[in-house]
């Protein structure tokens, strides 16, 4: 319904996936069903695949372990600003039903599998009280119409918010608004997916019998066909008879391949791996035996694009106009992610304190540890350091120092010794 250059999008119904972009009406998928069109899985379909749930767990767990802290930049310096309700809100107590971790894992749910991830912020005056979740099903929009200057207003429950008042997570948007979820961009790979799993049931729920057509010759009467078609069935529900006695000269014709013809394990294991795929995320890490290229690849090409959109978005939503002006930013702590094996790190340690990349403090700070005062780099006396800035020469071994300002050609430098060279 368009109403002074608004346009009314309605709730979806819970078992369709997206609204309408043409008329702003749902359309559920039992309609769409006897229409004839195709349906993306719903929801709670997709979850039911293995490697979709493993792989938005993973995603969940991974981006809720890590802390959100508030910086400024000013003057070419960040500082860290501590004691911010907001970065206690986001790595505690969200001021909801919902702790911190919860709040995460509900949001990344909502951001893959939903049309967005929205959260309200409940403001006394300008501070931040608490943040709450809010299900994507409860979502509607009121949009404009302009295609260049899109704007929008949040519905909840039929109560109208500006877009400003929540947090919002938006996956592979067109209009900045909705999210498109995985199921639906890459239905066909899912849907494949979850009608092996339904073949899989149907093989155990049947003791995994064929189906066919059973041909008898001598049987012409429609009551006793129905009474030998009965017995068939018996026999391949779950608790049904184990038996069945037919009459001489009927014949059982197979329609079906088994799950070894289909090679139903390898396009299972295929398909895992291609879903695993949508998600940025190496196979080998969902199933255990992941090598540290396929986790440094995971935390770069997964987590890392993630965390940029997450920050993007607090960023936009959680702080006023006046501090985006002032150099404000959250940003996640993702130096236990890169930190890699202990091995590969104090290697890294050493190279950069040989070449006093890093001085002695500064290493153990980044693992943590309490500082000793040792502010000292280490030079070999073979060395020869020049200033760049005085033109000043050192040398360690004799203990000269000399100024290359003072040289002229042709002459010879004299140390401070008052030896020549």
């Amino acid at each position: 319904m368009n109403l002074f250059g608004w346009t009314i999008e309605k709730r979806a119904d819970t078992s369709s996936v997206s609204d309408s972009d043409t008329s702003g009406v749902a359309v559920s998928d039992e309609l769409r069903r006897f229409l004839g069109e195709n349906t993306s899985l719903t929801r709670e379909q997709a979850l039911e695949i293995p490697s979709v749930g493993a792989s938005i767990k993973l995603i969940s767990d991974v981006i809720s372990a890590l802390p959100v802290n508030l910086f400024k930049t000013e003057k070419g310096e960040v500082k860290q600003i501590k004691g911010d309700r907001r970065c206690y809100l986001l790595n505690y107590d969200t001021g909801d039903t919902m702790t911190a971790p919860q709040f995460w894992r509900a949001m990344l749910e909502d951001y893959y599998l939903g049309k967005g991830a929205f959260a309200y912020i409940n403001k006394r005056y300008e501070d931040v009280v608490s943040i709450h979740h809010v299900k994507c099903e409860n979502i509607s929009f009121l949009t404009n119409t302009d295609p260049i200057f899109k704007d929008y207003d949040i519905c909840v429950n039929g109560k109208r918010y500006g877009k400003y008042e929540f947090i919002k997570l938006l996956r592979n948007t067109r209009d900045g608004h909705k999210s498109t979820p995985m199921q639906e961009q890459s239905g066909t790979m899912a849907a494949v997916a979850y009608n092996e799993l339904r073949f899989e049931k149907s093989l155990v729920e049947t003791g995994g019998g064929k189906k066919g057509y059973l041909c008898p010759d001598s049987v012409k009467d429609e009551a006793t066909l129905n009474k030998i078609k009965s017995r068939l069935i018996s026999l391949f529900s779950p608790n049904g008879d184990r038996v069945a006695v037919f009459s001489r000269g009927a014949e059982f014709h197979e329609l079906s391949s088994t799950p070894t013809e289909l090679q139903l394990n390898e396009n299972k294991e295929t398909n895992s791996a291609e879903l695993t795929m949508l998600f940025s995320i190496a196979n080998p890490i969902i199933r255990g035996n992941a090598t540290q290229k396929d986790i440094d690849n995971f935390i770069n090409f997964c987590i890392m694009p993630l965390i940029a959109d997450i920050e993007a978005s607090l960023d936009r939503d959680l702080l006023t106009e006046l501090e985006k002006e002032q150099g404000y930013h959250f940003y996640f702590d993702v130096k236990e992610l890169k930190r890699g094996n202990i091995k590969e790190r104090y290697e890294a340690y050493e190279i950069a304190y040989k070449n006093n990349f890093l001085l002695v403090d500064e290493i153990r700070e980044k693992e943590d540890l309490e500082p000793l005062g040792f502010e000292f780099v280490r030079l070999g006396l073979d060395s020869v350091l020049y200033n760049i800035k005085t033109g000043e020469i050192y040398t360690p071994n004799t203990n000269a120092t000399t100024n290359m300002k003072n040289f002229k050609k042709g002459e010879k430098i004299a140390d401070e010794s008052g030896s020549e060279s």
